[in-house]
């Protein structure tokens, strides 16, 4: 994908970043389009997509992502997975929480108050 981008890129190699980089905000926000139409958030357009749509629109910012990277590093599938690799590594070995005690009940509902006597409803009435 990188080189057959380059193969018509015209840009300086700094401006060729930025809009890469830039490129992912747009792709991100195509996702966020695609969740609202999934979720018929927007009552004017209903449910306009899938959640096929959505994984599509994600795959596409992760194949922006790695041009990008790509184009600020030619080892980006070194990168990648050595950054994969760590996150997995902590992830997978971090400590997680000790299993705590169970919640205490909640406290017993106070007691209603006493209904009034018939005779005190109707001189409150009055």
């Amino acid at each position: 994908m990188h080189a057959w981008l380059e193969e018509s890129n015209r840009r300086a190699p700094a401006e060729t970043l930025l809009l890469r980089v830039l490129k992912l905000s747009e792709e991100v926000g195509e996702v966020a389009q695609a969740v609202i139409g999934a979720t018929g958030q927007n009552p004017r357009k209903g449910r306009s997509h899938s959640w096929a749509d959505v994984e599509a629109e994600l795959c596409d910012v992760i194949i922006t992502a790695m041009v990008a990277l790509r184009t600020l590093s030619p080892e980006a599938r070194h990168l990648f997975d050595a950054h994969l690799s760590r996150v997995a590594e902590r992830s997978l070995t971090a400590t997680r929480p000790a299993a705590t005690a169970p919640a205490p009940a909640p406290a017993p509902a106070p007691a209603p108050a006493p209904a009034p006597a018939p005779g005190e409803i109707a001189s409150e009435a009055n």
